[in-house]
């Protein structure tokens, strides 16, 4: 049975925020809002929360997991972005946006695409997943949280707790929220490609 946290949609009770953080560094999964609906999210070094993930989402190994980030500042460590990238994230970020750059390193192997070793990486608007992180002190690795057969995020945190209380380890609910998935901007090639079309604007890509 999983904990179920009524989290200040403004100013995030401290408390609640740290309970979270212990949740995840003993090896929890957890839901949590975003600015683009709600997501799954697990320590980056476990392995078997990770695992854990993929089957409430039913993804394979192809999918591009990603990396919720505090800011830009910690892009460096996990993707390989030039100056021309980190200028259009900048004027992108915070937002509802996953760009998708090939991973260094820093990052563990099983959380890359297995053909093209991409990541995701995000730096999310929302004042709880921003607390969050805050207090984690390092990105949490998260998907967003779209149900097998379904193409939109979850929205309902009292409906996501009916789906999932026996699955996941704790669910901050932080209001009812949109339904739209991130807007998807794979550059890893260098090129600027969309692959999915969803909360944040295009424009600036066009």
């Amino acid at each position: 049975m999983s904990q179920f946290f009524y989290v200040h949609e403004v100013n995030p009770q401290v408390r609640l925020i740290s309970q979270a953080v212990n949740i995840l560094k003993e090896g929890g999964v957890i839901v949590y809002p975003t600015d683009s609906g709600y997501a799954l999210g697990c320590m980056i070094g476990n392995k078997e929360a990770m695992e854990r993930i993929a089957r409430i989402r039913h993804i394979g190994h192809d999918h591009n997991f990603t990396l919720m980030c505090r800011d830009l500042s910690e892009l460096a460590n996990y993707a390989r972005v030039d100056n021309q990238a980190f200028r259009l994230l900048k004027y992108c970020t915070p937002g509802p946006y996953t760009f998708v750059f090939k991973g260094t390193k820093e990052v563990p192997r099983r959380l890359l695409n297995d053909k093209r070793k991409t990541i995701g990486i995000r730096v999310t608007d929302n004042v709880i997943a921003r607390d969050l992180l805050d207090a984690l002190g390092e990105p949490l690795l998260s998907t967003s949280l779209i149900m097998p057969g379904h193409d939109f995020t979850e929205s309902d945190p009292e409906a996501i707790r009916d789906m999932l209380e026996h699955q996941v380890d704790a669910i901050l609910h932080g209001g009812y929220l949109g339904e739209k998935p991130t807007t998807v901007v794979d550059m890893s090639d260098g090129d600027v490609v969309i692959v999915r079309e969803g909360a944040g604007d295009i424009t600036p890509f066009q």
